[in-house]
């Protein structure tokens, strides 16, 4: 986010250290991908509509989340397949996050 001016409005959402987030981010990714479920043992249930909803995020803040993760995720290695399907994946995740028009 602090590297992409387009994604200024998203990076906004954010508080000036990013660590926090990036950690939660990445515990969230590891149980929601299948793997060890990080984030519910630390936090409980993501509930991420509930956690999110002081936020303002319309379609504008998810394409930018999006542009962030897509860059994140092209800096990694993997199969074409995968990357479709996690591409996919996280679409659908933007679109449940959308809470203003």
């Amino acid at each position: 986010m602090d590297t992409l001016p387009e994604a200024a409005g998203v990076r906004a959402l954010h508080g000036e250290d990013l660590s926090l987030a990036g950690k939660k981010l990445l515990q969230f990714l590891s149980g929601w991908l299948g793997g060890p479920d990080l984030y519910v043992r630390e936090y409980g249930h993501p509930r991420l509509r509930m956690r999110h909803a002081p936020f303002a995020i319309g379609p504008e803040e998810t394409e930018q989340w999006l542009l962030c993760m897509d860059k994140a995720l092209s800096e990694i290695c993997m199969p074409d397949d995968l990357w479709q399907n996690l591409g996919r994946a996280l679409r659908q995740l933007k679109l449940h996050m959308i809470n203003q028009g």
